[in-house]
């Protein structure tokens, strides 16, 4: 899955997003705060916090959220609450903390309500890919070995969840969960909470592409939010969408690869058949009522694809972006379809310039 140090998650969904601030040069009243968490970067941005705050105190209290987030969530450090869960084989309720249990919720509604799109328990059949330590010679895996990975996923047949006591139960022992996909969104929730109860009303949190906005931009509008072009090599903006108090993220298949025998293999697997899409859906962003929803949303739809992902998209209301390859002509352009929810993003007013 990658070097990855054991405190970080893999970067199993590579998530492209380009940051375009209003504010282009020097600004006393901006403050901007970068890192390291999670296999990834992340980044802050405040508009004129509180001056009775200093920016090693807000440093101190994001580091200590993410800090929190990773021994609760992260499959890297043996000693995290869902790592003590996964080594636990046993079939006995496990009591989980609330965070833990507001994002397994979370990922069940998800689960059900993609079909199975969205899944957590994705974990043998990335290992049996290999996506992150994949050697050129390695073998396409085989029907039988897909099959046998097959069994140990299905989060709806496999976890229990009793969301009265918030305990967590496998029906399988052997059963693990893998959390790369909703609680990299979490995180940003959780430092915007953070930041919310430092009395800062005016920020942006990214951490890998995961964002969530909140109040204004230095200069006074939106945040304006440039999604990349799903091509490999390419930084250039495909789209531009300019939100408040919201979340977004972008899920694509176009950064983890292997091509073998003249076929492309994404890292963005369907746990029902256990292969990697097929379709020419490259990347698929939503924007949600906060980062971990349009994290998970992000990835089921583009294993769903464009075709049943924007029927599905529209009957939830879900404010979604998908972009797909042209391959049925000799133009380089992608095809960009819109939910009528994120076309109203589109005709809202637009930032401050």
């Amino acid at each position: 899955m990658g070097n990855d140090q054991m405190t970080h998650w893999p970067r199993h969904l590579v998530l492209s997003f380009l940051i375009l601030l209003a504010a282009c040069g020097p600004d006393d009243t901006t403050v901007r705060i970068s890192g390291e968490t999670m296999g990834t970067t992340y980044n802050v941005v405040l508009v004129a916090p509180r001056p009775e705050l200093t920016t090693g105190q807000i440093e101190a209290a994001i580091s200590d959220t993410l800090a929190q987030v990773n021994a609760q969530m992260s499959n890297w450090d043996p000693d995290s609450e869902i790592s003590r869960f996964n080594a636990a084989q046993t079939t006995d309720p496990v009591s989980i903390s609330p965070a833990l249990a507001q994002v397994v919720r979370a990922a069940d509604d998800i689960h059900r309500a993609s079909n199975g799109r969205f899944d957590v328990t994705l974990t043998p059949l990335i290992e049996l890919w290999g996506f992150g330590e994949r050697r050129p010679e390695s073998p396409v895996p085989s029907d039988a070995e897909i099959t046998q990975a097959l069994a140990l996923v299905g989060q709806a047949r496999l976890l229990r969840i009793n969301r009265d006591t918030a305990s967590l139960t496998k029906t399988n022992g052997k059963a693990s969960i893998n959390l790369a996909a909703i609680a990299k969104g979490y995180g940003v929730d959780a430092v915007a909470a953070r930041l919310e109860k430092l009395g800062i009303d005016d920020f942006m949190v990214e951490i890998g592409g995961d964002l969530v906005t909140a109040g204004n931009n230095p200069l006074g509008g939106r945040w304006r939010i440039g999604i990349e072009r799903p091509q490999v090599g390419s930084r250039r903006v495909e789209q531009l969408v300019d939100i408040t108090d919201q979340g977004l993220a972008t899920s694509g298949d176009y950064r983890n690869y292997f091509e073998q025998d003249g076929v492309r293999y994404s890292h963005i697997i369907d746990p029902r058949t256990g292969r990697p899409i097929t379709h020419n859906t490259a990347s698929v962003t939503v924007v949600a009522e906060n980062a971990m929803l349009a994290d998970a949303w992000a990835t089921a739809l583009l294993v769903m694809g464009q075709d049943q992902g924007l029927v599905l998209a529209e009957r939830l209301g879900l404010a979604t972006l998908f972009i797909a390859r042209n391959i049925s002509s000799d133009d380089p352009r992608f095809i960009v379809t819109a939910t009528s929810s994120f076309e109203a993003l589109q005709q809202a007013p637009a930032a401050t310039e």
